[in-house]
């Protein structure tokens, strides 16, 4: 079995939405990562109407949907961004913003909100460190858990 790079695994976890998405081979370490248009595409096997770059990638698409080794990253539901909000915003380090950074990751457009705030706040770069030591945690865990040996 190849060794995976966890770097990698994050940048596909970031990747990750309603349109977007990734499985590793865990033989090659490959990520693969295509949207929700290139899925029914490759399906279907009419692989002639499509555009030329894409028809390059849809032997692996198609490969990845019915392979069954072939393993999905947790989507959003399971990175649950949310969370990091809530816990970046009740840190000891941001007491003297923790109610407006509370505030700005509740109700509706809370992403929007919250990246609001901590641009005002000037905590981008903590939150980014933050939201980046997150994804590594969920890719860390999800590779161990599908036993997959992993590189930093």
């Amino acid at each position: 079995m190849v060794v995976v790079s966890l770097a990698s695994v994050v940048e596909a976890l970031d990747l990750q939405s309603d349109e977007l998405h990734s499985y590793l081979d865990p033989e090659s370490g490959e990520i693969i990562t295509f949207n929700s248009e290139e899925a029914e595409l490759a399906g279907s096997e009419d692989w002639d109407s499509a555009p030329e770059w894409m028809k390059e990638s849809l032997p692996r698409i198609k490969r990845a949907l019915e392979d069954d080794r072939m393993l999905e990253l947790p989507d959003r539901v399971h990175i649950d961004e949310w969370r990091m909000m809530q816990d970046f915003a009740g840190e000891d380090a941001h007491c003297h913003c923790r109610g407006e950074l509370v505030s700005a990751s509740r109700g509706p457009s809370a992403f929007r909100r919250f990246k609001d705030a901590v641009h005002r706040l000037g905590l981008e770069q903590d939150w980014y460190r933050y939201r980046e030591a997150g994804y590594r945690r969920v890719a860390r865990e999800w590779l161990e858990e599908n036993n997959i040996p992993f590189e930093p």
